[in-house]
């Protein structure tokens, strides 16, 4: 097991429920604390996990989803360091699925933005997105 810090923050625009942007990020990460904060337009939720078990659910999401090949490589192509960054759909999110956007155009009402920081990056990958392709 890799020592893991995760940082979520997803913007809550006036036209949306608070809970349901709550609901899509608790949807794939484990054991959050969420906090709010107002914005410019609307609020912003930020949660914080700690902990490889607080990735469980995106690690099965994208089992479920099939889609470990496709995620295992953007993983590695948005790791920096120890670091790891990357853009969720909110809405699919809400729905229990998983789709990487990019931080804008692709989400309508923004992304679910994930920023992980971790002692071995490289382990970490291979643990969310295990390889299943034949080589």
């Amino acid at each position: 097991m890799v020592e893991v810090t995760v940082f979520v923050e997803a913007e809550v625009n006036p036209t949306e429920d608070e809970e349901k942007v709550r609901t899509a990020i608790n949807n794939v990460l484990c054991n959050a604390a969420i906090i709010v904060k107002p914005a410019q337009r609307g609020s912003t939720l930020f949660a914080e996990a700690k902990g490889q078990d607080s990735l469980t659910n995106l690690r099965k999401m994208m089992r479920n989803d099939r889609i470990r090949d496709a995620a295992r490589r953007l993983l590695f192509k948005s790791t920096r360091g120890n670091t790891i960054s990357f853009f969720l759909n909110k809405q699919v999110a809400y729905a229990g699925h998983v789709s990487f956007s990019e931080e804008t155009a692709e989400s309508p009402l923004g992304p679910i933005r994930f920023k992980i920081e971790t002692d071995n990056a490289p382990q970490l990958v291979e643990w969310l997105a295990e390889k299943t392709e034949r080589t």
